[in-house]
């Protein structure tokens, strides 16, 4: 089984978030990049498809900082191959120009499956995993919470609101959008991805120049602005339900 995981790295929400001076992008000078929630996920599940069934397990991820670091790790954890896209990912692209970036290099590679995250925080152009299947001409199931393989075909669990789970086969190849690994994340040791520094080989691929076309276009970019809405009513209850009543009447609410 050929597996290919691809995994891109969003702001930390954790830290304040700054536009740059032309307004249009937030400014990286000092913006701290992550792993992808659902493509951390996406790891964890293309370990565990290569611990049950063997073969080889592929990472891929955009050059932009921080990006050794996810990828020794994922090495740490299991992974077999790194490859390293080397392009001009610095200054953001969109998903459009990411998933055309990713299709060239899953062309090459040509596998069984190809995981990735459902979604990220950052995605103002729709999800990686459905443009790249579009590009790769492959099918797609998103939202996706379990996976069995076989030769040709996949099994795929999904959980739905109000406890409801489908189960589906999809013929592979194909592309899959994992919402969560069938176990957590596995937690690796600083000493573990150290020493995958010393023996894993991040591979680099140049890419073409990046296209970014079907992506919206930014204007402006802007903090939210502090309006002064609320008021706030005191006294005792029969003072503060008579206010409120009469606030409802001099909006037209009542």
């Amino acid at each position: 089984m050929n597996i290919v995981v691809l995994v891109k790295l969003v702001p930390d929400l954790i830290e304040e978030l700054t536009i740059d001076a032309r307004g249009v992008a937030l400014d990286t000078t000092w913006l701290r990049l992550i792993i992808n929630e659902f493509d951390d996920h996406a790891i964890e599940q293309g370990i565990l498809l290569k611990e049950r069934s063997g073969g080889q397990l592929t990472v891929v991820a955009p050059d932009v900082e921080g990006v050794d670091d996810v990828l020794y790790t994922a090495a740490a954890k299991g992974a077999d191959r790194l490859i390293k896209l080397v392009g001009d990912f610095e200054g953001g692209v969109n998903n459009h120009a990411l998933a055309r970036a990713f299709a060239v290099v899953v062309n090459e590679l040509q596998p069984n499956l190809v995981l990735t995250g459902v979604q990220a925080h950052d995605d103002l152009d729709g999800p990686v995993g459905p443009l790249l299947a579009e590009y790769l001409k492959m099918p797609y199931v998103g939202y996706v919470a379990g996976v069995t393989v076989s030769d040709i075909k996949t099994s795929l669990r999904k959980e739905y609101p109000g406890g409801l789970i489908a189960e589906m086969e999809v013929t592979l190849p194909a592309v899959l959008g994992i919402q969560a690994a069938e176990q957590p994340p596995r937690y690796v040791a600083v000493s573990k991805v150290r020493q995958a520094m010393k023996t894993s080989i991040i591979e680099e691929q140049p890419v073409p120049e990046l296209n970014p076309s079907g992506g919206p276009t930014v204007n402006r970019m802007f903090q939210p602005e502090a309006a002064g809405r609320a008021t706030m009513i005191e006294g005792d209850v029969e003072e503060i339900a008579t206010r409120l009543v009469e606030i409802l009447k001099e909006t037209g609410v009542l």
